[in-house]
């Protein structure tokens, strides 16, 4: 498709390869490995090698140009809604894929659990891959006849120019929490990382922007068409719920009049996650009623409210890993829940160390009982991180389990009837990342696996 490529790895004989300096590597360390696989041209910022070589003063700012001058006009057509926040951009996304599929309306979704068309088409590394990676996928929807893409755009994508020179149709606002100081070093650089979002947007989009968060004004682009909705007073005003049998009723003012919605969908913030897929179908002008019928029948995304019944208790499978995140989740299952919770929970390694207290302070604050274990440890010893999480903790409510599927066993154990083990952090990962090398494992499969030797 693009014959220009960032990877040594993916050159054919004939390809151009650029090197781009990343966060962790420097392409230009691969260019010989490059040229043994077939270069045929090597872009770069300095060097003089055995193949045509073109030296420019940035690669980065080159293939941006490069990729908006050759393949735009081939993507333009495209209708984008890019989201941004700290947590909901899956949710939020995948309801939105959901919705479009529902109105017959073919659409791409691109986020963390993947690239979809019609159904997944492959694993993505990153919530926002690469800029090159970006374009390839926005081709292969248009080549696919898409008339929508729903995208995840995360701080990172936005900091480092993943979406340079796309234009969206809508971007969407769920939240900010602390969370990425570790690449963004302050608070003030991720909020305008997120904002970056909100000055692209199409003269004839819109911005959805969530104004229950304390930070929203922050966020809003004054050049833009806004749409505020929220809790708090809003255009779209969002007047109460209630669970009733396992599903979210809640009423919201649009287009004036009060409108009552029912989702399969609990908690609050699904409330906020569920609003955008609303307001885009509503300025597009589908009719309210066949907005309430897509509302009730779309479902999570995979790895998120994940549900399995044991006996007369219920295990819940979720990917929330910020601090905001598991108090979100705690706090709606709390809402409906007779019995004890039991919560498992872990940090990644060699990510922010600020949020480790936070999430096990969160955890043991909501939660009747807390196992504390491993989450994609990476190159940091698994207990230095646990070390990290319970510094300071008062609460004794918790147990410490490094080995995750001993950690989720033992929560399996501990229940009875009417309770709920919350397994938190990996969701539809089915991976545990030690050192740089993943070894398989998947919180739901280990579930099932043990419930059937058990029962």
């Amino acid at each position: 498709m693009i014959n220009i490529k960032t990877n040594s790895k993916l050159i054919k004989p004939g390809d151009t390869f650029i090197a781009i300096k990343g966060l962790n590597r420097d392409g230009h360390d691969y260019i010989e490995s490059a040229i043994e696989n077939g270069a045929s041209t090597i872009i770069c910022e300095h060097g003089n090698y055995s193949v045509n070589t073109v030296v420019v003063p940035d690669t980065y700012k080159f293939l941006r140009e490069y990729l908006y001058t050759n393949y735009y006009d081939k993507i333009k057509d495209l209708k984008i809604i890019g989201m941004t926040g700290t947590n909901g951009k899956t949710t939020s996304c995948y309801l939105l894929y959901q919705a479009f599929k529902k109105l017959n309306k073919k659409c791409g979704y691109i986020g963390t659990i993947g690239f979809y068309i019609d159904e997944k088409v492959r694993d993505l590394d990153n919530t926002t891959p690469e800029i090159q990676d970006v374009y390839e996928m926005l081709l292969e929807c248009s080549e696919n006849n898409c008339e929508y893409v729903v995208m995840e755009v995360s701080s990172h994508a936005l900091a480092l120019g993943r979406v340079d020179t796309l234009s969206f149709d809508y971007a969407i606002f769920s939240n900010l929490t602390d969370d990425h100081l570790d690449f963004h070093k302050t608070f003030e650089h991720y909020t305008e990382s997120k904002k970056k979002l909100f000055t692209m947007v199409k003269n004839s989009g819109a911005s959805i922007i969530n104004v229950d968060d304390p930070n929203y004004e922050k966020i809003v682009n004054n050049n833009s068409r806004n749409l505020f909705f929220g809790f708090n007073n809003s255009e779209y005003k969002i007047l109460g719920y209630e669970y009733i049998d396992y599903k979210t009723h809640f009423n919201v003012i649009i287009n004036g009049k009060e409108e009552k919605f029912i989702t399969k969908l609990l908690g609050k913030y699904n409330i906020h996650n569920m609003m955008g897929v609303i307001l885009v179908l509503n300025d597009l002008k589908i009719d309210i009623e066949k907005i309430k019928e897509i509302v009730s029948e779309i479902n999570y995304p995979p790895g998120r409210m994940d549900t399995v019944k044991h006996n007369k208790s219920l295990i819940i499978v979720d990917y929330a890993h910020t601090p905001d995140a598991v108090l979100n989740v705690i706090s709606c299952v709390r809402e409906y829940t007779k019995g004890k919770i039991y919560s498992i929970i872990g940090c990644g390694g060699n990510r922010e160390k600020t949020k480790r207290p936070l999430m096990a302070k969160g955890a043991t604050d909501l939660s009747d009982y807390v196992i504390i274990t491993n989450d994609n440890p990476r190159f940091e010893d698994p207990k230095e991180i646990i070390k990290d999480m319970t510094n300071g903790l008062d609460n004794t409510n918790y147990e410490i389990c490094e080995d995750r599927v001993e950690a989720i066993h033992k929560g399996i154990d501990m229940l009875k009837d009417n309770d709920v083990l919350l397994i938190l952090g990996k969701g539809h990962e089915d991976y545990q990342i030690i050192g740089d090398v993943k070894h398989h494992h998947d919180d739901k499969e280990c579930v099932v696996e043990y419930i059937d030797k058990v029962m």
